[in-house]
């Protein structure tokens, strides 16, 4: 039996505007139609970012500190960090994260020492706080971020998605056309939708556990 040998199959935006558009039995036939799209289906991937999914975007990144400076403002694309080390004398430790309300009742912020604990503050561009302050500039801090997707803002761009996720982006994006173009087939295509997503998170979850794990290099964290 012959088979293709390919497993390069992937969809730019406008296939995915075409597709959802044949999902709620209608046509693009104006520019219009085709820009409502686009914004429809950015604002669908903020939504997955709301809801968890967008685990293929975590980035591991690092921040060298100041002596007796507790703030630093990270990149806007940043979204969470999931876990957070700080670097010393080659020894690798662990910093708790704590909430706004612990982090503001620190009675003494200005203490320095080695970080044990940090609280990001997420305003457009994410500030990560650290407590006690580096008494040194020497300290490196290791972070996992949660990043933003990029954006659909080419009709030609393919969109950074694993494979997996694209029947849910297809039927997503049909159920937000639906709402404004097709609103007979809203609960059909709602239906699909939410089946979708729970099918591509369960695949994330169930497969392959969310433990984010750090690279070899941590693997003497105290």
């Amino acid at each position: 039996m012959a088979t293709s040998a390919s497993t390069n199959f992937e969809l730019d935006v406008s296939d995915y505007i075409e597709e959802a558009y044949e999902r709620c039995g209608l046509e693009t036939r104006t520019g219009y139609d085709l820009k409502s799209a686009k914004r429809s289906l950015n604002l669908m991937l903020v939504e997955w970012a709301n809801r968890g999914l967008n685990q293929w975007t975590i980035a591991q990144r690092t921040q060298t500190v100041t002596a007796s400076d507790g703030e630093y403002s990270l990149g806007a694309d940043v979204i969470d960090i999931l876990s957070l080390t700080v670097l010393r004398d080659s020894t690798y430790y662990s910093v708790e994260r704590i909430s706004r309300d612990s982090y503001l009742s620190i009675p003494n912020k200005e203490q320095t020492g080695r970080t044990t604990q940090f609280f990001l503050d997420r305003q457009l561009t994410p500030n990560l706080k650290i407590w006690p302050l580096p008494e040194n500039s020497t300290d490196v801090l290791y972070y996992d971020a949660l990043t933003r997707m990029d954006d659909a803002d080419s009709y030609t761009n393919t969109l950074e998605i694993p494979f997996r996720f694209y029947p849910c982006l297809a039927a997503g994006l049909a159920y937000y056309i639906a709402i404004k173009k097709a609103p007979d087939r809203i609960q059909l295509l709602k239906a699909a939708y939410e089946e979708e997503f729970e099918r591509a998170m369960s695949e994330d979850r169930d497969r392959s556990s969310f433990n984010v794990s750090p690279q070899l290099r941590f693997y003497n964290i105290v």
